[in-house]
Protein backbone atom coordinates (compact mmCIF):
# COMPACT_ATOMS: atom_id res chain seq x y z
CA UNK A 1 0.00 0.00 0.00
CA UNK A 2 1.18 3.62 -1.06
CA UNK A 3 2.02 6.66 1.63
CA UNK A 4 -0.86 8.24 -0.66
CA UNK A 5 -3.54 5.00 -0.90
CA UNK A 6 -5.87 5.01 2.45
CA UNK A 7 -7.69 2.71 0.55
CA UNK A 8 -6.45 -0.02 -1.61
CA UNK A 9 -8.04 -3.19 -3.16
CA UNK A 10 -5.70 -5.35 -5.24
CA UNK A 11 -7.01 -8.15 -7.52
CA UNK A 12 -10.20 -8.87 -5.11
CA UNK A 13 -12.53 -11.35 -5.45
CA UNK A 14 -15.99 -12.29 -3.63
CA UNK A 15 -18.31 -15.10 -3.86
CA UNK A 16 -21.15 -15.79 -2.25
CA UNK A 17 -21.62 -19.66 -3.08
CA UNK A 18 -22.08 -20.41 -6.67
CA UNK A 19 -22.57 -16.57 -7.32
CA UNK A 20 -19.53 -14.40 -8.28
CA UNK A 21 -20.50 -10.58 -6.44
CA UNK A 22 -16.87 -9.03 -7.38
CA UNK A 23 -14.10 -10.43 -9.59
CA UNK A 24 -10.71 -9.70 -9.75
CA UNK A 25 -11.50 -5.97 -8.37
CA UNK A 26 -8.50 -3.16 -8.12
CA UNK A 27 -8.95 -0.06 -6.97
CA UNK A 28 -7.96 2.52 -4.68
CA UNK A 29 -8.70 5.96 -3.09
CA UNK A 30 -6.20 8.82 -2.03
CA UNK A 31 -6.15 10.43 1.21
CA UNK A 32 -8.39 12.87 1.28
CA UNK A 33 -10.31 12.27 -2.36
CA UNK A 34 -13.39 11.69 -2.78
CA UNK A 35 -14.37 8.59 -4.60
CA UNK A 36 -18.09 7.60 -6.00
CA UNK A 37 -18.65 4.23 -6.93
CA UNK A 38 -21.98 4.26 -9.24
CA UNK A 39 -23.84 1.30 -10.66
CA UNK A 40 -27.41 -0.26 -11.29
CA UNK A 41 -28.81 -2.53 -8.64
CA UNK A 42 -26.73 -5.70 -8.58
CA UNK A 43 -23.21 -4.43 -10.08
CA UNK A 44 -21.57 -5.23 -6.83
CA UNK A 45 -21.51 -1.80 -5.17
CA UNK A 46 -22.54 -2.71 -1.12
CA UNK A 47 -20.19 -5.79 -1.57
CA UNK A 48 -17.26 -4.01 -2.67
CA UNK A 49 -18.53 -1.40 0.49
CA UNK A 50 -18.84 -4.32 3.17
CA UNK A 51 -15.54 -5.41 1.70
CA UNK A 52 -13.91 -2.53 2.30
CA UNK A 53 -15.57 -1.73 5.71
CA UNK A 54 -14.39 -5.75 7.01
CA UNK A 55 -17.95 -6.62 7.71
CA UNK A 56 -17.17 -9.44 4.94
CA UNK A 57 -13.80 -11.12 3.41
CA UNK A 58 -12.57 -11.59 0.23
CA UNK A 59 -12.16 -14.85 -1.31
CA UNK A 60 -9.01 -13.75 -3.28
CA UNK A 61 -7.11 -10.90 -3.00
CA UNK A 62 -5.78 -7.87 -0.28
CA UNK A 63 -7.59 -4.82 0.77
CA UNK A 64 -5.75 -2.37 3.28
CA UNK A 65 -7.93 0.11 4.65
CA UNK A 66 -5.53 2.91 6.74
CA UNK A 67 -2.46 0.29 6.52
CA UNK A 68 -5.04 -2.72 8.04
CA UNK A 69 -6.73 -5.51 6.73
CA UNK A 70 -10.48 -3.94 7.65
CA UNK A 71 -11.54 -7.98 8.06
CA UNK A 72 -8.69 -9.34 10.24
CA UNK A 73 -8.30 -5.94 11.67
CA UNK A 74 -11.47 -4.69 12.10
CA UNK A 75 -10.92 -3.56 16.33
CA UNK A 76 -8.01 -1.37 14.85
CA UNK A 77 -10.13 0.88 12.42
CA UNK A 78 -12.38 1.27 15.66
CA UNK A 79 -13.34 4.97 15.46
CA UNK A 80 -11.17 5.94 12.19
CA UNK A 81 -13.98 4.69 9.61
CA UNK A 82 -18.02 6.05 9.53
CA UNK A 83 -21.07 5.72 7.55
CA UNK A 84 -24.05 7.36 6.65
CA UNK A 85 -27.20 4.70 5.53
CA UNK A 86 -29.47 5.33 2.71
CA UNK A 87 -31.78 4.91 5.85
CA UNK A 88 -31.23 6.90 8.96
CA UNK A 89 -31.15 4.41 11.60
CA UNK A 90 -31.56 7.02 14.12
CA UNK A 91 -33.07 5.52 17.61
CA UNK A 92 -36.67 7.03 18.15
CA UNK A 93 -35.89 7.01 21.63
CA UNK A 94 -33.08 9.32 21.46
CA UNK A 95 -33.25 12.78 20.70
CA UNK A 96 -31.15 14.49 18.00
CA UNK A 97 -28.62 15.32 19.95
CA UNK A 98 -28.14 11.86 21.89
CA UNK A 99 -28.15 10.44 18.76
CA UNK A 100 -25.43 12.05 17.28
CA UNK A 101 -23.30 11.73 20.88
CA UNK A 102 -24.27 8.01 20.96
CA UNK A 103 -21.41 7.45 18.79
CA UNK A 104 -18.46 9.40 20.69
CA UNK A 105 -19.77 7.77 24.12
CA UNK A 106 -19.43 4.11 22.69
CA UNK A 107 -15.75 5.56 21.87
CA UNK A 108 -15.24 6.40 25.35
CA UNK A 109 -15.28 9.89 25.44
CA UNK A 110 -16.32 11.99 28.57
CA UNK A 111 -20.40 12.77 28.80
CA UNK A 112 -19.42 16.23 28.93
CA UNK A 113 -17.00 16.58 25.88
CA UNK A 114 -19.41 13.96 23.64
CA UNK A 115 -22.08 16.98 24.43
CA UNK A 116 -20.26 19.83 23.01
CA UNK A 117 -19.04 18.10 20.33
CA UNK A 118 -22.43 16.56 18.94
CA UNK A 119 -24.01 19.81 19.98
CA UNK A 120 -21.41 21.24 17.58
CA UNK A 121 -21.50 19.13 14.70
CA UNK A 122 -25.78 19.92 14.24
CA UNK A 123 -25.18 23.16 14.15
CA UNK A 124 -23.01 22.54 11.27
CA UNK A 125 -25.13 20.83 9.48
CA UNK A 126 -27.25 23.15 10.13
CA UNK A 127 -29.60 21.82 12.49
CA UNK A 128 -29.41 24.46 15.03
CA UNK A 129 -32.06 24.35 17.92
CA UNK A 130 -32.84 20.87 17.02
CA UNK A 131 -30.95 19.47 19.86
CA UNK A 132 -33.80 18.08 21.85
CA UNK A 133 -35.95 16.97 18.87
CA UNK A 134 -36.99 14.01 18.61
CA UNK A 135 -36.83 11.77 15.21
CA UNK A 136 -40.24 11.68 14.69
CA UNK A 137 -40.32 15.64 14.92
CA UNK A 138 -38.08 15.75 11.96
CA UNK A 139 -38.25 15.95 8.68
CA UNK A 140 -36.40 13.30 6.20
CA UNK A 141 -33.84 15.88 5.55
CA UNK A 142 -33.38 16.36 8.89
CA UNK A 143 -32.87 13.03 10.02
CA UNK A 144 -30.50 12.22 6.99
CA UNK A 145 -28.42 15.44 8.64
CA UNK A 146 -28.44 14.18 12.05
CA UNK A 147 -27.27 11.00 10.55
CA UNK A 148 -24.25 12.78 8.57
CA UNK A 149 -23.84 14.87 11.76
CA UNK A 150 -23.17 11.37 13.93
CA UNK A 151 -20.68 10.01 11.26
CA UNK A 152 -18.51 13.14 11.24
CA UNK A 153 -18.80 13.81 15.26
CA UNK A 154 -15.97 10.74 15.31
CA UNK A 155 -13.66 12.50 13.40
CA UNK A 156 -13.32 9.65 10.91
CA UNK A 157 -10.47 9.10 8.95
CA UNK A 158 -13.11 7.96 6.35
CA UNK A 159 -16.74 8.06 5.75
CA UNK A 160 -18.79 5.86 3.72
CA UNK A 161 -21.64 7.10 2.54
CA UNK A 162 -24.57 3.97 1.59
CA UNK A 163 -27.02 5.62 -0.88
CA UNK A 164 -27.30 8.33 1.70
CA UNK A 165 -29.25 10.89 -0.36
CA UNK A 166 -31.14 8.60 -2.79
CA UNK A 167 -34.59 8.58 -0.17
CA UNK A 168 -34.42 12.37 -0.63
CA UNK A 169 -36.32 14.96 -3.13
CA UNK A 170 -34.30 16.75 -5.36
CA UNK A 171 -33.81 20.21 -3.71
CA UNK A 172 -33.23 18.71 -0.30
CA UNK A 173 -30.59 16.21 -1.90
CA UNK A 174 -28.39 18.41 -3.61
CA UNK A 175 -28.49 21.18 -0.64
CA UNK A 176 -27.51 18.15 1.63
CA UNK A 177 -24.92 17.29 -0.64
CA UNK A 178 -23.13 20.90 -0.92
CA UNK A 179 -23.69 21.17 2.84
CA UNK A 180 -21.62 17.86 3.27
CA UNK A 181 -18.84 18.33 0.48
CA UNK A 182 -17.89 21.78 1.96
CA UNK A 183 -17.22 20.12 5.10
CA UNK A 184 -15.12 17.24 3.83
CA UNK A 185 -13.36 19.27 1.89
CA UNK A 186 -12.40 21.28 5.07
CA UNK A 187 -11.71 19.10 7.11
CA UNK A 188 -9.56 17.33 4.43
CA UNK A 189 -11.80 13.86 5.07
CA UNK A 190 -11.11 10.59 2.77
CA UNK A 191 -14.90 9.28 0.89
CA UNK A 192 -16.33 6.97 -0.39
CA UNK A 193 -19.78 7.11 -1.78
CA UNK A 194 -22.07 4.41 -2.91
CA UNK A 195 -25.19 5.54 -5.58
CA UNK A 196 -26.81 4.95 -8.44
CA UNK A 197 -27.20 8.25 -9.29
CA UNK A 198 -25.47 10.26 -11.50
CA UNK A 199 -25.95 13.69 -9.97
CA UNK A 200 -24.23 12.45 -6.57
CA UNK A 201 -21.18 11.80 -8.27
CA UNK A 202 -21.32 14.59 -11.04
CA UNK A 203 -21.45 17.57 -7.69
CA UNK A 204 -19.45 15.85 -5.25
CA UNK A 205 -16.46 13.51 -6.96
CA UNK A 206 -13.06 13.92 -7.41
CA UNK A 207 -12.81 10.57 -9.27
CA UNK A 208 -16.14 8.75 -10.22
CA UNK A 209 -16.05 4.88 -10.76
CA UNK A 210 -19.04 3.20 -13.03
CA UNK A 211 -19.22 -0.99 -11.81
CA UNK A 212 -20.98 -3.42 -13.87
CA UNK A 213 -21.67 -7.28 -12.66
CA UNK A 214 -19.30 -8.44 -11.36
CA UNK A 215 -18.30 -5.28 -9.79
CA UNK A 216 -15.78 -4.66 -13.04
CA UNK A 217 -15.09 -1.43 -13.68
CA UNK A 218 -16.80 -0.06 -16.51
CA UNK A 219 -15.16 3.07 -16.54
CA UNK A 220 -13.13 6.26 -14.30
CA UNK A 221 -13.58 9.47 -14.96
CA UNK A 222 -12.07 12.61 -12.78
CA UNK A 223 -13.91 15.67 -12.21
CA UNK A 224 -12.93 18.57 -11.31
CA UNK A 225 -13.76 21.81 -10.72
CA UNK A 226 -12.93 23.30 -13.91
CA UNK A 227 -15.72 20.76 -15.37
CA UNK A 228 -18.00 21.29 -12.71
CA UNK A 229 -18.52 24.83 -13.93
CA UNK A 230 -18.95 23.76 -17.65
CA UNK A 231 -22.81 22.79 -18.58
CA UNK A 232 -20.75 21.24 -21.81
CA UNK A 233 -18.14 19.14 -19.57
CA UNK A 234 -20.99 18.19 -17.54
CA UNK A 235 -23.08 16.88 -20.04
CA UNK A 236 -20.72 14.87 -21.60
CA UNK A 237 -19.97 13.08 -18.52
CA UNK A 238 -23.49 12.61 -17.55
CA UNK A 239 -23.58 10.78 -20.94
CA UNK A 240 -20.29 8.98 -20.76
CA UNK A 241 -21.51 7.61 -17.37
CA UNK A 242 -24.92 6.54 -18.22
CA UNK A 243 -23.87 4.83 -21.08
CA UNK A 244 -21.37 3.06 -19.11
CA UNK A 245 -24.53 2.13 -16.53
CA UNK A 246 -26.43 0.73 -19.73
CA UNK A 247 -28.71 3.53 -19.17
CA UNK A 248 -29.99 5.92 -22.12
CA UNK A 249 -31.42 8.17 -19.42
CA UNK A 250 -30.48 9.22 -16.30
CA UNK A 251 -31.09 6.86 -13.32
CA UNK A 252 -31.77 9.75 -11.09
CA UNK A 253 -34.75 11.50 -9.35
Amino acid sequence: MTEENIIELREVSKTFGSYLAVDNLSLNVRRGEIVVLLGQTGAGKSTVLNLIMGTTCPNKGQIRVAGFDPYASFKALKGRLSVSFQTDRLLPWRTALENVELGLLILGRPKNEARRSAREWLGRVRLDGADNKYVHELSGGMRQRVSLARALAIDPEIIFLDESFSQLDHVTSKTLRGDFLQIAREFRKTCLLITHRIDDALEMADRALVLSPPARVALEVRIDDEARSSPRAIADLHAQIASAMGAERSTDH
